[in-house]
């Protein structure tokens, strides 16, 4: 364990910042599954722009890489227009 304060707290805050980034990681997985799972045309072009905005928030907060998530977003965007 950390004998200094500030280490404690740094401790304490990596935990917070791993457990937030975890959870809006796999709710972002979740929603790209849902994504390609769906058959309706229209419901997946009004899905589409809230998970490709997810996947960008990702890649801004260094969650995952910028390319990782460009490629998910041309993808899922392949999938959509061939519905």
């Amino acid at each position: 364990m950390a004998n200094h304060k500030s280490a404690q707290k740094r401790i304490r805050s990596n935990d917070v910042k791993r457990l937030r980034n975890k959870y809006q990681h796999k709710t972002t997985r979740n929603a790209v599954r849902k994504l390609r799972s769906l058959k309706d045309k229209q419901e997946a072009e009004t899905l589409l722009p809230s998970v490709a905005s997810m996947l960008d928030k990702l890649a801004k907060r260094n969650v995952i890489h910028k390319n990782k998530a460009a490629n998910l977003k041309s993808g899922l965007t392949v999938f959509v227009n061939k519905l």
